[in-house]
């Protein structure tokens, strides 16, 4: 008697699907975590991946690592959209979702581009298809035509959307200083927040510096940005008393950079990180928002100030 091919669900071929997800499962969240700088939402779309790929005619597919990039593609493109209708009514400034990359420094990218929480800033300017195809080149290197083929343009229209995305980061964005140095100036910037330090805080900014903080309406914080070295330096000062006490600092890697991690009473209540140019701090990320600090807080070092 023959033996009937249950298709896509047979126990066999699912572990054989498994198995190609698996192989391809850290690219697609970093593609995806890139797209929306939510590990949340990333996660959630991979395990999206993950259903229709079980379901799939997989018979059919000649590529599954392109055919899986280009499915969370497009449904990162469509959960963007979505994304910024929701961020309008976001109590505060949004800042990505910073990610501990201790383990995993590259969130599955052979370069560790469009990672770092400046550069995802920058991204949220961009539509969501030109945020893809810039994800796609800088950070994985896929070649035009792929793109192309993934974001549904001609492969001239990607290389402008490329290129324009690219000019648009370049222009907006000092040069970052090495990461030895962002960790110096972390250090002393947390330092100086914690004395209470106006005259040091001043010396580490740059004269525009911002300070963002996201609380997200479920935690204290700042619901405008922070503009200018004097008025940064005299906002942390004036909370400075209330803010740190109690506080345990340990030192963790979020998106590639050293960011401190404070607890208060063994639980991490608040994630900072700078970014630096030449001229100073630039700028100051307090992620508050208690939903957003899960993926930044696993595997941090226990360093104590």
């Amino acid at each position: 008697m023959a033996v009937a091919d249950n298709g896509p669900g047979d126990p066999e071929k699912l572990e054989r699907a498994a198995q190609v997800f698996a192989e391809v499962r850290g690219r697609l969240f970093g593609i995806a975590y890139r797209m929306l700088g939510s590990a949340t939402e990333a996660e959630d779309l991979v395990q999206e991946v993950w259903m229709r790929w079980q379901a799939y005619d997989r018979a059919t597919v000649d590529n599954p690592a392109a055919f899986l990039a280009t499915t969370i593609t497009r449904l990162a493109i469509n959960e963007l959209q979505s994304a910024r209708v929701r961020r309008e009514t976001y109590v505060g400034p949004w800042l990505p979702e910073p990610v501990d990359t201790g383990a995993d420094p590259y969130l599955g990218a052979e370069r560790g581009e469009a990672l770092s929480l400046a550069v995802l800033l920058l991204l949220e300017r961009l539509s969501p298809t030109e945020r893809a195809a810039y994800v796609l080149r800088e950070a994985f290197d896929y070649p035009y035509p792929q793109i192309a083929e993934i974001v549904g343009l001609s492969e001239p229209a990607v290389r402008q959307l490329v290129s324009r995305a690219r000019k648009r980061v370049l222009v907006e964005r000092r040069a970052p200083v090495t990461p030895g140095a962002q960790r110096k100036l972390l250090t002393a910037f947390v330092a100086a927040a914690r004395a209470g330090d106006l005259a040091t805080l001043e010396q580490l900014f740059a004269a525009d510096v911002v300070s963002y903080s996201d609380g997200g309406g479920a935690a204290r914080a700042s619901r405008i940005p922070v503009v200018g070295a004097t008025r940064v330096a005299k906002y942390i000062r004036a909370f400075a008393p209330r803010f740190w006490t109690g506080v345990e600092v340990t030192w963790g890697t979020a998106n590639g950079q050293a960011s401190a991690l404070l607890s208060r009473d063994g639980e991490v209540f608040t994630v900072v990180t700078v970014h630096a140019s030449e001229q100073g701090i630039d700028q100051v990320l307090w992620m508050m928002n208690p939903a957003k600090l899960t993926a930044a807080t696993g595997g941090r070092r226990q360093e104590s100030e």
